[in-house]
């Protein structure tokens, strides 16, 4: 089973940015896709960015486009979610994960393992 550890999360005001780490351990870890989620309160979880193994497709959800870029540096066993323009409406916990599907169904993925303990982004003035 893949562990990864979340951290990166921050208060930051609107249109800041903020970047998000998602490392792992074993030499497994560059054979998985891996997707950043979140979940504000008294919403469900939802996907925000996907990334291949080996870093060859990307996925996001639409209200992130444009604004947030997933990469993956495989030397360090670490994802990185960089978030920019960032609003009120991202303020979320933010999880890492290996997903149980490919990033192209990013809308229906889930875990593939288990759920971290997040890391908390809060967007306010």
């Amino acid at each position: 089973q893949l562990q990864l550890v979340e951290s990166g999360g921050d208060l930051v005001q609107p249109g800041g940015s903020l970047r998000l780490s998602c490392t792992g351990s074993g030499s497994a870890f560059q054979y998985y896709d891996i997707g950043w989620f979140r979940q504000a309160p008294g919403k469900e979880r939802e996907g925000v960015s996907c990334i291949s193994d080996g870093g060859h497709s990307t996925n996001y959800h639409d209200s992130v486009k444009g604004r947030f870029a997933i990469s993956r540096d495989d030397t360090e066993n670490t994802v990185y979610l960089q978030m920019n323009n960032l609003k009120p409406e991202d303020t979320a916990v933010y999880y890492c994960t290996a997903v149980d599907r490919p990033c192209s169904e990013l809308r229906t993925a889930g875990t593939l393992h288990s759920w971290g303990q997040g890391t908390q982004v809060t967007v306010s003035s």
